[in-house]
């Protein structure tokens, strides 16, 4: 099993530790977040407002995040190159804190003796694969790669089945997003564009998403078709994919969608509505556990 080691410990980064346990498919051996201490990491990896209270031991021990009796080195570092990866017998770098994304930044981490960085997030520069769309294209000459984004997980196994099907001429993608935590909990100034500064619980916000674009990455073949946009709505966790295709081939069935056939409409044969819901929290973790533990067969 895999050793790993996870940077940031946000919202993926505790919750690709929990599936880490959960399922045992990684071993995480260490934590690196300079803004959070020991004692804080047991309390919010114990509870999660979301997710519900972790079903296993916490605790705080010599030093070190014990979790069902296993000991994990914990770290405190800003700058990535400075984090003792191998030191603590860290293999894998789950890349979690969405600042140090590409290829450059994310190579700190090589430095300190981890083999190979996961970034949990899309990358300008890094190789990106989606699960069960093109992870078989992996090859362990591949020292850091992308997992892309939650929302990309779940729209390009939806894309892939239909282009591969049916053929995809032209698309826009939707998704209804849940809450984010860059949103603001109560009306106030925002750094880009005004309306994101709105309060997260009292609004529907329009945004952009780069996870249709994405898409070109994983599925070549699909580069130009896609685009897409968010709304972030007052939700806690779990997201919806809105997918409508014009394609080449029509349709034997008009209503067709990947977890929900009666949720899809079509306007005719060739021009489709499908949708897809996902969990853009722990459903996503567990890609990121899933591509790591892919990747570890692969050495």
């Amino acid at each position: 099993m895999v050793k790993v080691g996870v940077n940031g410990y946000g919202r993926i980064g505790r919750l690709v530790t929990r599936a880490a346990f959960i399922f045992g498919k990684v071993d995480v051996v260490a934590i690196n977040d300079p803004f959070i201490d020991l004692n804080y990491m047991v309390y919010m990896f114990q509870y999660d407002s979301t997710h519900g209270k972790f079903k296993g031991t916490v605790k705080a021990e010599n030093g070190k995040l014990v979790i069902n009796g296993k000991a994990i080195t914990i770290f405190q570092e800003r700058d990535p190159a400075n984090i003792k990866w191998g030191d603590a017998g860290a293999e894998y770098v789950v890349e979690s804190t969405g600042v140090f994304t590409t290829m450059e930044k994310a190579g700190g981490h090589l430095k300190g003796g981890a083999k190979r960085v996961i970034i949990s997030a899309p990358s300008a520069d890094a190789p990106m694969f989606v699960m069960d769309v093109n992870h078989d294209k992996y090859d362990n000459s591949l020292k850091i790669v992308s997992n892309a984004s939650c929302t990309t997980n779940c729209l390009a196994p939806l894309a892939k089945v239909i282009h591969d099907n049916f053929g995809i001429v032209e698309g826009l993608m939707t998704t209804v997003h849940a809450i984010k935590a860059t949103q603001k909990t109560a009306d106030g100034p925002s750094g880009k564009l005004w309306r994101d500064g709105l309060g997260a619980a009292q609004n529907i916000i329009p945004a952009s998403t780069g996870a249709a674009k994405a898409v070109d990455k994983v599925i070549p073949e699909l580069k130009g078709k896609l685009t897409g946009m968010a709304f972030r709505v007052p939700t806690p966790n779990v997201s919806i994919v809105d997918l409508t295709s014009r394609l080449e081939k029509a349709v034997n069935d008009s209503h067709s969608s990947t977890f929900d056939a009666g949720a899809g409409i079509a306007l005719n044969d060739n021009f489709v509505k499908l949708i897809s819901w996902y969990d853009n929290e722990f459903g996503y973790s567990n890609r990121v556990v899933d591509l790591m533990a892919y990747m570890a067969s692969k050495e």
